[in-house]
């Protein structure tokens, strides 16, 4: 299978911020202009390049998604996985890149590549860029492994994970490496490079749902981003999971009244507002207007609501 892998030159701030954060499931890998990047597809590998004249990939992780969006809506999805301390440390960041004034209070629009299971090298494992790199180049470039480059960039990553696992380092490899002959040596045969399955954290739930959805609510075709909330059906901390088939795009006020079951969706994706929003609150009137509603769903099959989560949001959350 032919495996792409990218070599993205990388801001050193945001390098040396998230190097030091491995606890985190995911990184946003933000450009800071709304780029369309369609370079890989979900599972191939995107990989960190330290700025000239240091020609080393120093980490990498799984692409997920890419998309763009409002420089504050990656922050509150992201938060420190943006590679900064603070939104103001980010905006900062955004604006030297862009040229911009330093007082400029926009909004910007960033391109975000968002990855899973991120890595990071220690100095002693960096590995030299392929000698086709050019010093020309500012952003990025892809390798195939169907080359003789990108092959060996994909044994070189995969070696240094396995011998990561083998000698139980702390970083958490990847899990994209390959059947190894030998863990206690790290000596490994590698088969056929493969694409992996992204891992996803809160934030690319958030931004894959939201984009699904056209970014729209589901029930009142609400499109104001910032006043949307990609909904768990299944709450993660009773063992729901970061897929979109677990997710619905709701408008803020709906998404909480959801939470607390106050409202629900049915497995026939009709909206229900339950009679304690009278009998509690003596209100509700915006909301039993859309009782019954059939909400609006992605088109593609396999990106809809579960019908068994959404049966156990009726059973268990739902107060009916």
């Amino acid at each position: 299978m032919d495996i792409k892998l990218v070599v993205a030159v990388t801001d050193g701030d945001w390098f040396k911020t998230l190097r030091q954060k491995p606890h985190l499931d995911e990184v946003n890998f933000w450009a800071p202009s709304a780029t369309n990047f369609k370079a890989l597809r979900p599972g191939e590998l995107f990989l960190f390049k330290r700025h000239a004249p240091h020609n080393v990939i120093v980490g990498g992780g799984v692409f997920a998604y890419a998309n763009e969006m409002p420089c504050s809506l990656a922050w509150e999805a992201f938060g420190e996985a943006n590679g900064a301390s603070t939104l103001q440390e980010m905006r900062d960041r955004i604006s030297h890149y862009r040229n911009s004034d330093p007082n400029d209070l926009g909004d910007f629009r960033i391109g975000c590549r968002i990855l899973t299971q991120p890595f990071f090298f220690e100095e002693s494992e960096f590995i030299t860029v392929p000698s086709s790199w050019s010093p020309n180049i500012v952003s990025f470039k892809t390798f195939s492994t169907n080359d003789s480059e990108g092959r060996e960039l994909w044994d070189a990553v995969n070696g240094r994970l396995v011998f990561r696992q083998a000698t139980s380092m702390p970083t958490d490899p990847a899990g994209i490496v390959a059947e190894p002959t030998d863990l206690v040596t790290g000596q490994a045969h590698y088969g056929k490079p493969q694409l992996v399955k992204p891992r996803l954290g809160q934030g690319a739930f958030r931004t894959l749902v939201t984009d699904l959805y056209d970014r729209r609510c589901a029930v009142t075709r609400e499109r104001t981003l910032p006043a949307l909330d990609a909904a768990h059906i299944k709450p993660f901390s009773k063992g729901g999971v970061h897929e979109a088939t677990n997710g619905l795009l709701l408008r803020k006020d709906i998404h909480g009244l959801f939470d607390y079951g106050y409202v629900t969706v049915t497995p026939d994706l009709h909206f229900e507002v339950s009679g304690k929003v009278r009998e509690e609150f003596e209100n509700g009137r915006d909301y039993y207007a859309m009782h019954g509603k059939q909400i609006v769903v992605p088109k593609k099959v396999a990106d809809q609501p579960d019908t068994e989560v959404l049966s156990w949001h009726n059973e268990k959350i739902y107060k009916g």
